[in-house]
């Protein structure tokens, strides 16, 4: 297997994004110029300031292979860099969220199983998104699967939804970000188990943990999902970003380490634009107008 396997075809082109939903977004949100890349494996839809990624490989229970993985990293990096974005939602297609990850190969030499390791690590890649992203988790969230919700911010669930680690039945453990990110939201007690047990739990299990902030009726799923995008979008997306970089590197910091991170960053927000703007539709009793700037 070549590196050149493992990429996703990007072809240049004009793209311009459908709108559904709220329409008074800044027009430069809703049009705009850049690569348009073929997704095979996932969905990619941009919504106004919201964009939606879809694993889109139910009749494999959206496992997470070489060709999904690339194609997931471009559609984090695409989403990166485009500032008109301002919230994500990822989900799965089909029944489940994702059950696991697709072996590899058996024919990889050193030097290329290294790069696997690193283009499959697409929970990494979602995390280090500075936008909120929101897993809507409408089935089970299994292994690698698991991993990549408890690399969204918020993690609402359909009421059928299971979670688990049964990494350690086939000889390995949770390499994604799992052994780190899950104590951090569930405490290490219940990690522990978690990994170490293989134990499965059920949507209304995992709320009680903390896993899953909301769980809903299936068919609710997406709706509530979009609306939490759209509440996380219409605010201002640079206090939101300030906000999820405090929040996220506070939780390796000492507190006052944390608290002076805090300071800093409310500190560089207001020189901002939008910073002025909630004032001052504050003071006028409007609704604001963020822009980003």
């Amino acid at each position: 297997m070549s590196r050149e396997d493992l990429s996703p075809t990007i072809v240049a082109a004009p793209h311009q994004v459908g709108v559904v939903g709220r329409t008074d977004w800044p027009a430069t949100t809703l049009f705009r110029k850049q690569a348009e890349i073929r997704y095979d494996l996932l969905d990619y839809r941009r919504d106004g300031p919201v964009a939606t990624v879809t694993l889109a490989r139910p009749e494999g229970g959206n496992r997470i292979d070489s060709p999904l993985a690339a194609e997931l990293r471009e559609a984090c990096r695409a989403i990166g860099e485009d500032e008109g974005i301002r919230s994500v939602i990822i989900t799965g297609a089909g029944s489940v969220f994702s059950v696991g990850r697709e072996p590899a190969p058996g024919d990889l030499f050193p030097e290329a199983r290294q790069d696997w390791l690193s283009l499959m690590r697409v929970a990494s890649a979602l995390a280090g998104l500075p936008i909120p992203v929101i897993a809507a988790v409408n089935g089970d969230a299994l292994d690698h699967g698991l991993e990549l919700a408890l690399a969204a911010d918020l993690r609402v669930a359909s009421a059928d939804a299971n979670f688990g680690f049964t990494d350690l039945a086939q000889g390995a453990f949770p390499w994604d970000g799992g052994t780190q990110r899950l104590p951090r939201l569930v405490g290490p007690a219940w990690a522990r188990d978690l990994v170490l047990t293989g134990r499965i739990i059920d949507a209304a299990q995992a709320l009680a943990l903390g896993l899953v902030s909301e769980v809903v009726a299936g068919e609710e799923l997406l709706t509530r999902t979009r609306l939490l995008a759209e509440t996380v979008a219409a605010g201002a997306p640079i206090a939101a970003r300030y906000a999820k970089e405090a929040i996220g590197a506070g939780m390796d910091l000492t507190l006052t380490q944390g608290l002076r991170l805090e300071a800093d960053l409310n500190i560089l927000l207001q020189s901002t634009a939008d910073r002025a703007e909630g004032i001052q539709s504050f003071l006028q009793r409007r609704e604001p107008g963020f822009r980003g700037g």
